[in-house]
Parts: C-alpha cells; sequence; structure tokens
C-alpha cells in the first residue's frame, strides 16, 4: 500500500469518528418561551440528548407560533400551554399523541407601589381593578398561551383592553415583557417560572397567585406524521417517552432557581 493509500485510509477512519454513523437525526422542538426562558430547557434536553445521542433544536416562541410550526411540518413536537388550541390541533389533524407533562400557574407582577391595589385579590377582581384605576398593563400580544389566557380574563371582567389606559400589547416574549413592564413599572401576567428567572432584574413584585384560575398546564404533541413524512416522528415519540417517564418527570421536578421549584410533574 502507497502512503497516498494509507494517508487516505487514515483520513477516513478520522472522518468515520467525528461523525460516528450511529448518531441519531437532530430533533426539531417548537415550544413556548417560558420553558427557555426560565432556564428548564437547559436544565432538561442535555440529559435526553446525552441518553439517545441526538440533538434538539429549539425555536423558542408563543404556544400558538409554535403549534402553527408543527401545522406547517417545520418541526417534528411542540410543547406548549395553551390547552384548547392543543385540542384543536389535535382535532384537526395536525398533531398525535398529546401527553400532559408537567404544571405551574400564572400570577400577576407589579411594582411594589402597587397603584391599583390589587395585592391579595383574586385574578378578576384585579383585572377589574387595573381596569378601573388605568395604571398600565403590559401584555404578550403574541398569541402564546399567556396571551390567550390574559385575554380570558379581560373577557371574564367585561372589559375590552385595547381600550384600557395605559394598556400594551409587546408582542414579545415572557422575558422581554417583564423587563418592559419593569421599565414602565406597570403590571403584566407571567408564568412563575420566567418571573422567577428575571425577579432580581426586573424587582417587579408578586402581587396576585393561588388562584384557581392561574392553573397553568403544560402539554407535548408529536406533528403528525401522515401530513408531513419528512418529519421526524421516531425521535418526536423518543422525546415525548422520555419527558413523561419517571426519568423525564425527575428532571423536571430537579430544576430550581434559588432553591426553588417551579414546575410540577403531571399528576395524572
Amino acid at each position: 500500500m502507497t502512503d497516498s493509500f494509507r494517508i487516505l485510509g487514515f483520513l477516513l477512519l478520522l472522518l468515520a469518528g467525528i461523525a460516528p454513523a450511529h448518531s441519531a437525526p437532530d430533533l426539531r422542538l417548537a415550544t413556548t418561551t417560558s420553558t427557555e426562558n426560565s432556564g428548564l430547557l437547559n436544565a432538561i434536553l442535555p440529559l435526553f440528548e446525552a441518553k439517545y445521542d441526538t440533538k434538539i433544536r429549539v425555536v423558542s416562541v408563543g404556544s400558538g407560533k409554535a403549534m402553527k410550526l408543527g401545522e406547517n411540518g417545520d418541526v417534528d413536537v411542540v410543547l406548549v400551554h395553551s390547552r384548547a388550541d392543543e385540542e384543536k390541533f389535535v382535532a384537526a389533524g395536525f398533531g398525535v399523541n398529546r401527553r400532559d407533562v408537567m404544571y405551574n400557574d400564572f400570577i400577576i407582577v407589579g411594582p411594589k407601589s402597587d397603584p391599583a391595589g390589587i395585592r391579595g385579590s383574586d385574578v378578576l377582581t384585579a383585572f377589574k381593578k387595573i381596569a378601573s384605576a388605568g395604571s398600565g398593563f403590559v401584555s404578550r400580544g403574541d398569541d402564546s398561551g399567556t396571551h390567550k389566557m390574559e385575554q380570558s380574563y379581560w373577557k371574564a371582567v367585561g372589559v375590552e383592553p385595547a381600550a384600557t389606559p395605559g394598556y400594551v400589547s409587546a408582542g414579545l416574549g415572557m422575558g422581554e415583557v417583564l423587563m418592559m413592564a419593569a421599565e414602565m413599572q406597570r403590571y403584566t401576567l407571567t408564568d412563575r417560572a420566567t418571573y422567577a428567572a428575571y425577579r432580581a432584574k426586573t424587582g417587579l413584585e408578586i402581587l396576585v397567585s393561588g388562584d384557581s384560575k392561574l392553573f397553568n398546564p403544560y402539554g407535548v404533541i408529536a406533528v403528525n406524521p401522515a401530513r408531513h413524512p419528512g418529519i421526524n416522528h421516531a425521535g418526536a415519540m423518543q422525546f415525548i417517552e422520555w419527558l413523561t417517564s419517571p426519568e423525564g418527570q425527575a428532571a423536571i421536578v430537579a430544576f430550581r432557581v434559588d432553591g426553588e421549584q417551579l414546575f410540577f410533574p403531571n399528576p395524572c
């Protein structure tokens, strides 16, 4: 064998070592911003990637946009928190094998001065007071699960938010909205996990919490391979099985911010 053949053989072996043939294809995950802004994904996804020798490509957007990506076949699996929309997504044939994953809660946060006097109120009373006081509210305004929940509260109290003084529709993710609310000294609705990650940066305080209407469940759904044959359905189902398994649920429980548990495993 000539030296050139030996060198060629060495390079082929080297390349084989760099890109092993058994490596699984990438998995594309569309998810709500709260799972990324809170730090949860950074804590749990590496465990799955290491176990299954794969890479998860994350697209972090509002739940509505995440499901639209699934509808178009641009991702393989979605992790979202807008239950009514999730059920519609599956019923329309865009998703399959939906599973409950975890839950936490929404909270209303705002400046320490609490100009509308909502501290300790139930959620609907708080929204009425914010509207009456005209003290300002920063909305996600992005068709996310949080935005949909906020809209349901305004509807329940008979208020058109766009006509409320100081109401701002930001069209941004949760972390950005919290920063905006802090800068403007206004109220906002947030999931508890993202607030915990941004608490020190914003100085906003929890003013309303604990109301059963603030329950915030998360679901995971595989994109329907019958509609999009080219997606990584095997990887999506592997991820769903892992996330809802005792191992995945334990990883969710183990995630803390400043010692506080922020997501709780599927109660079912």
